[in-house]
């Protein structure tokens, strides 16, 4: 498959992830099918694109688009409850949370790429948006392990530039070379990622969890300094737009 080939951009999930996804997407011009559990769940994702705070209206008050832009956009989205309307994307990206208390969840994702694997058209790629699940573990459950990888954004979708690439073994180089390519058309700048086992969260949750953000809570479980404390200091001392805590918090929720 050539980038060329990409037309249609499959969204599994309408929540905070997969509404910015789906909002980016049809903005440079794609056309997009977002699927979730309900008709409310769709209908929130839709009115959250157009009306949030990272919305499509606030990005024509502010110049960056215009109404017939945004007009246009939404008439590529369609939004449906049944993952058989997916069947003709070229590329589908999973976004599906887990639930309440829980990030992510990891067999749901499995049983969901079984079930769209068998549905989905041969030559699609498939790509997770998973913060730190490993890939071969999600691509296991298909048969087009060659053109399965994962494709990881940060929240909000729609704002933030990065999306980390994340390959396995089994993935073509051909498939790698067109996502990137995707991603930079979608106006991200992506980075390549080893996948690893472990679910150890690729490069910048790896990093942020495992380390900043642990020794973060370190520092207040033992009195050296208040969360906000903390925050403050890393922002005035490292010039960080926001501090652990802030960012911990500002992840999960979509920034508002």
């Amino acid at each position: 498959m050539k980038i060329e080939d990409i037309k249609t951009i499959g969204v599994m999930g309408a929540g905070v992830m997969g509404g910015g996804i789906s909002q980016t997407a049809i903005l440079a011009g794609y056309n997009v099918i977002c699927r979730d559990l309900t008709d409310e769940i769709l209908a929130k994702a839709k009115d959250t694109m157009i009306n949030g705070r990272f919305g499509l209206k606030g990005g024509v008050e502010r110049g960056k688009h215009t109404q017939q832009q945004v007009d246009e956009a939404l008439a590529r989205l369609t939004l449906t409850t049944k993952v058989e309307d997916l069947k003709d994307c070229d590329f589908v990206i999973e976004a599906i949370g887990g639930g309440p208390g829980q990030l992510e969840n990891k067999p749901m994702k499995i049983k969901v790429f079984g079930e769209l694997d068998k549905i989905a058209k041969k030559e699609a790629i498939f790509a997770s948006n998973t913060s730190y699940f490993t890939v071969a573990d999600l691509a296991a459950a298909t048969e087009r392990k060659d053109r399965f990888l994962g494709v990881h954004w940060f929240s909000p979708a729609n704002i933030m530039k990065l999306a980390e690439v994340i390959y396995t073994p089994d993935v073509k180089e051909e498939v790698i070379q067109v996502v990137e390519e995707l991603c930079k058309r979608l106006g991200k700048t992506s980075v390549r990622v080893k996948d690893m086992p472990g679910d150890l969260g690729h490069i910048a949750n790896r990093i942020f969890y495992r380390g900043v953000a642990a020794e973060a809570r370190k520092v207040v479980e033992e009195g050296v300094a208040s969360p906000q404390d903390v925050d403050t200091a890393m922002k005035l001392g490292f010039n960080w737009p926001a501090g652990p805590f802030e960012l911990g918090a500002g992840a999960r929720s979509g920034w508002g």
